[in-house]
């Protein structure tokens, strides 16, 4: 289950973090409050009920922060957000202040929440970085990208329905990771793949009549078996291969996501060319490798082998003589 933190507002995924932490440390977590130098940030005072442990829990004073963004695919290592050696970042325009916090003694453990990827080797550098110029142990500081948000919201359902963040009600949002890996993959494979196939996969419906259950206009539904049905038993012989296992698991989550928001939100869209655009749309607004030149036609190679396939949309029944 995955949730559109991006189309929150900053007050809203404020909220959010709020809540959360009032279940990992406790009901006395205080709100945001906007700080003389403009900063914003939340406060809890005693011993934590959960974090980092209950055999091992932070005392005294800890300072929450939450650094929204509506970008999509972003990431704690770059370079707007962390750098080293600049000030002028999200997170070094905070360094003055936790480190004034820390002089003060007004902080003892400090939380830091966004809404970005956050890997390990990022997580590790980031942390040492605070602790060396705010003089806080490592172990007193906890970096939550939303990786770990998205468990701790399954951990605590009810978090994300008090602000009202239903992964269901939300936009048609997926994530073009998975696809990602899996277009750069093919990429790198189609050279010398030139098999073509005019049968569909499987004795289900035929085109035309998926094409009507679906809503897909005759225009578009032609345009895309001209282009980019010569594809269709490339990707196909590359997703079988034995070698591209993890790849194919991959690709089946994918189809699963995109399958499941299609059903959720298809009531939005009057046609399935709409459903088509929107998620090409999407994945070239999100993430840079599926807008490279060298990627577009691909990226939609594999949209339109998803629904070829009858991984996406509606199937039906094939009739048999």
């Amino acid at each position: 289950m995955k949730y559109a933190y991006e189309d929150l507002s900053e007050a809203q995924f404020e909220n959010l973090i709020v809540i959360l932490c009032q279940r990992l440390l406790g009901i006395s977590v205080q709100g945001f409050a906007k700080g003389p130098d403009g900063g914003r940030d939340a406060k809890f005072v005693g011993t934590a009920e959960l974090h980092p442990s209950k055999a091992a829990p932070w005392v005294g004073t800890t300072i929450i922060q939450a650094k929204h963004t509506n970008g999509y695919n972003r990431n704690f290592s770059e370079s707007d957000f962390f750098s080293t050696s600049a000030a002028n970042t999200v997170l070094g325009k905070e360094i003055p202040r936790i480190k004034n916090l820390r002089a003060n003694k007004q902080l003892d453990n400090y939380m830091l929440f966004a809404n970005r990827r956050l890997a390990g080797n990022a997580e590790s550098e980031i942390r040492a970085h605070i602790a060396k110029e705010c003089s806080i142990p490592e172990a007193s500081i906890y970096l939550c990208g939303f990786e770990q948000l998205e468990i701790w919201l399954k951990t605590f359902p009810e978090v994300p329905k008090l602000v009202s963040l239903d992964p269901v009600d939300s936009p048609l949002i997926v994530s073009p990771d998975d696809l990602a890996e899996v277009v750069q993959a093919l990429a790198r494979q189609m050279d010398g793949m030139s098999a073509v196939l005019d049968d569909p996969p499987t004795p289900r419906v035929t085109y035309e009549q998926k094409n009507v259950l679906n809503n897909m206009s005759d225009e578009y539904a032609k345009a895309q078996r001209k282009k980019y049905l010569k594809e269709t038993a490339q990707i196909r012989t590359f997703l079988a291969a034995p070698e591209n296992l993890e790849l194919l698991r991959m690709y089946e989550s994918v189809v699963d996501e995109f399958q499941l928001k299609i059903i959720a939100k298809r009531k939005d869209y009057q046609t399935f060319d709409q459903v088509m655009e929107y998620l090409v749309d999407l994945l070239f607004n999100r993430d840079p490798v599926l807008r490279q030149h060298a990627h577009k036609r691909l990226t939609r190679a594999m949209l339109f082998y998803m629904y070829w396939n009858c991984d996406i949309g509606e199937v039906g029944d094939a009739k048999t003589d």
